[in-house]
């Protein structure tokens, strides 16, 4: 009977701090606050929300986890801006418990990206032109490192989001960051000729000179091309 009522009293705190990280969420969305700007006190929200400071306190961590607050020592919470981290650690879990596979996720980047480099095509400012030109320098620089050379393709896939001028991409694309840094040593090793790492480089290449030239058509296509022969050099490698 002790354990049923143990049982009982957790789920019905579970049940507040729920309810708790509702009313806090809403609140900021009332008070229209920004990144930046500072929540009521675990003690005034308590009091406000008729709940424990305690409820208030794995409320505050909950919505810390969700990236939604930023939490410190001695002082308020704020809200946080916007990142990508509780999606990347969302694909990650998925792809570790076997619930999506990688090829379901380069499926989703190759769709995703193609729109990417379209838009980056026509919004582009010259200094991020430059910048997507110099990444893909970087990584035919680097390609005797192969730790560097997945920085940069990082970097140069992040750059692409950024010039988008679409923060969601941006969001997604980050958020695929944490599978392919696992996933792109497998596919760089399966490319086990010159030819395959220079037309993976020479891709890239490709798809920079065409965002700097303004052509979506030319940019989408060369991204295509990339996640094509990606996935192929994923499969070789076994990996599904």
């Amino acid at each position: 009977m002790i354990g049923i009522g143990l049982e009982v009293a957790v789920e019905m705190v579970g049940d507040l701090v729920g309810t708790t990280i509702g009313a806090i969420t809403r609140l900021i969305r009332e008070q229209d606050l920004m990144p930046g700007d500072r929540l009521p006190s675990e003690a005034v929200l308590a009091k406000e929300l008729q709940v424990s400071r305690t409820v208030v306190r794995e409320a505050f961590r909950s919505l810390a986890a969700m990236r939604i607050i930023e939490l410190a020592t001695g002082k308020r919470a704020t809200i946080s801006p916007i990142d990508h981290g509780a999606m990347s650690l969302i694909i990650e879990h998925g792809v570790h418990t076997d619930q999506i596979n990688v090829q379901q996720i380069y499926d989703v980047r190759r769709t995703i990206e193609t729109r990417i480099v379209a838009l980056a095509a026509l919004r582009r400012t010259d200094e991020e032109a430059e910048e997507i030109l110099a990444l893909a320098g970087a990584m035919r620089a680097a390609m005797a490192d192969p730790a560097q050379l997945m920085e940069n393709d990082l970097a140069f896939h992040a750059a692409l989001a950024r010039a988008s001028r679409n923060p969601v991409f941006a969001l997604i694309v980050g958020a695929f960051q944490g599978i392919t840094t696992q996933t792109w040593p497998i596919g760089w090793r399966s490319r086990t000729t010159a030819e395959a790492r220079e037309l993976m480089i020479a891709t890239h290449e490709r798809i920079a000179e065409a965002v700097a030239a303004g052509d979506p058509e030319q940019a989408s296509g060369a991204m295509s091309m990339h996640f094509d022969d990606s996935v192929l050099a994923l499969i070789s490698a076994g990996l599904s």
